[in-house]
């Protein structure tokens, strides 16, 4: 029994892996000092945090571990300064102002490196398996598909990391989420992670950090591994992690901040090392079938409130107590009738982007079956690339004028209408079929504004025929 023991102890998943490889040491309150390997900011957290630095007169610690980018608040829809909106303007002159200051890469408008910060950061080569990641947005869990340990942060965690490049945290407990088995005909990794939500609840994953398994996530590309680890804080996990493998360091090799060829090996050798070992031990396993996960849809105001495109809305009825006052709230907010379909409930706006599905593979899959076809009299439908590089890819490839001949209006690289800290928001009630990843009241710019999740295909399916519809149906 002793050596089972031991043997056990001995065997570890990456999350543990990483965070003892980044442990300063333990501190008298039993959190760590975790020594933080790559620092993302933003216009929007990092403000307050430079502000204090200054008043403290402190350098930033390792300006070379931060890099910085604007994406929230910077307009999709103008390319040129100053904006019209001033606080915008202003925003972006104070990060610019700040990292000249401070000696931080800047990925500013000009660069053509711009971009929503989690976009960027893959795309750049900046995220890197067995890394410590931190950004003052707590949808820095996409960060996790390469196998590192990726967090949000608040403001003043900001200012901790760009002082002293650590953090103060308590460790996490790992459940591991095994999707076996084969995906249906239109569904896509948005609706795996949907599905994912829905069955564990916005809180199931509250202390843990999430470990995405089986043959599902090892078949999908990087880009699918981010939507999905995108979302693990929607569960209401901190952290969401696939082990990084050879499509990993396919997607990673040449890029801008990558390791060079002559260290190229010495660094896949060290990435793989991270990975969890057979046998390790977690504090829960999930095993969910994939057959079971169909084109998904939220109905309510938090994401666990999701059906399948062929269900119908929950019935205040039909649930335990503690779960009647909840749905009662959200069907009278989304103006929803309770036993009805979701399939053919009317829209107003599309949205296809976000750092959820925002990157070129949503945008290809989104073209290549939208030619020749249009969007619905009377529905705003945007498309908003992720990063530049990504537009200027999906341009490349003629994409921007499938869209466009569709009817989609093609815009700049922003954040956009998944938080509406920019001109693109909803207006009164309108509802929003959206490809990004809350739907709160309020979420996209309206007291009373109205949004629905899905998957970029479902949210071209919506935009074609003015409804919430099946993408099997519409483009079969």
């Amino acid at each position: 029994m002793p050596y089972r023991f031991t043997f056990a102890m001995n065997k570890r998943n990456l999350f543990e892996k990483v965070w003892d490889a980044h442990a300063v040491g333990e501190l008298s309150n039993g959190q760590t000092q975790l020594f933080v390997g790559r620092h993302l900011i933003h216009e929007v957290t990092s403000p307050q945090a430079f502000g204090m630095l200054r008043e403290k007169n402190l350098p930033v610690r390792y300006p070379e571990r931060t890099f910085a980018t604007v994406d929230h608040i910077v307009p999709t829809n103008e390319t040129q300064e100053p904006y019209s909106d001033p606080l915008a303007d202003a925003m972006i002159k104070e990060l610019r102002k700040n990292c000249d200051d401070f000696g931080v890469t800047f990925f500013d408008v000009k660069t053509g490196k711009q971009g929503i910060v989690h976009v960027v950061g893959p795309e750049q080569g900046l995220t890197q398996p067995g890394m410590t990641i931190a950004c003052g947005d707590s949808h820095t869990s996409t960060h996790g598909a390469f196998g590192s340990i990726a967090f949000g942060v608040g403001t003043s965690q900001v200012r901790d990391l760009l002082a002293t490049q650590t953090l103060a945290l308590g460790k996490l407990k790992v459940r591991r989420i095994e999707v076996n088995g084969q995906l249906g005909p239109g569904v896509y990794a948005k609706d795996v992670i949907l599905h994912i939500i829905k069955v564990l609840g916005v809180n199931g994953g509250t202390g843990f950090a999430y470990e995405y398994g089986g043959n599902v996530f090892d078949e999908f590309t990087m880009e699918e591994r981010m939507t999905a680890c995108n979302m693990s804080i929607e569960g209401g996990a901190r952290v969401g992690y696939v082990n990084p493998d050879q499509k990993t360091f396919d997607y990673l090799k040449g890029r801008n901040y990558s390791p060079s060829q002559e260290n190229w090996d010495e660094a896949v050798s060290n990435w793989k090392s991270f990975c969890s070992d057979d046998g390790c031990r977690y504090d829960d396993v999930v095993r969910i079938d994939a057959s079971e996960i169909v084109p998904t849809v939220t109905w309510g105001i938090n994401p666990a409130q999701a059906i399948g495109i062929d269900e119908v809305i929950p019935s205040p009825d039909e649930v335990q107590a503690g779960e009647k006052d909840g749905i009662v709230e959200a069907v009278e907010y989304m103006q929803l009738t309770p036993g009805k379909p979701i399939k053919g409930t009317p829209i107003d706006v599309a949205f296809i982007g976000s750092c959820t599905n925002g990157r070129l593979s949503d945008l290809e899959e989104v073209a290549s079956h939208i030619g020749g076809r249009k969007v619905r009299d009377g529905i705003k439908a945007i498309v908003v690339p992720g990063s530049q590089v990504v537009s200027k890819l999906a341009e490349e490839k003629g994409l921007d004028r499938v869209f466009k001949e569709a009817g989609f209006e093609w815009r700049s690289a922003g954040c956009s209408m998944c938080l509406a800290m920019n001109p693109d928001k909803l207006i009164g009630d309108q509802l929003c079929a959206s490809s990004s990843n809350r739907n709160f009241k309020g979420r996209q710019g309206s007291p009373t504004g109205r949004t629905m999740l899905m998957s970029p295909m479902m949210v071209a399916a919506a935009a074609v025929t003015g409804k919430v519809a099946d993408t099997r149906e519409v483009f079969s």
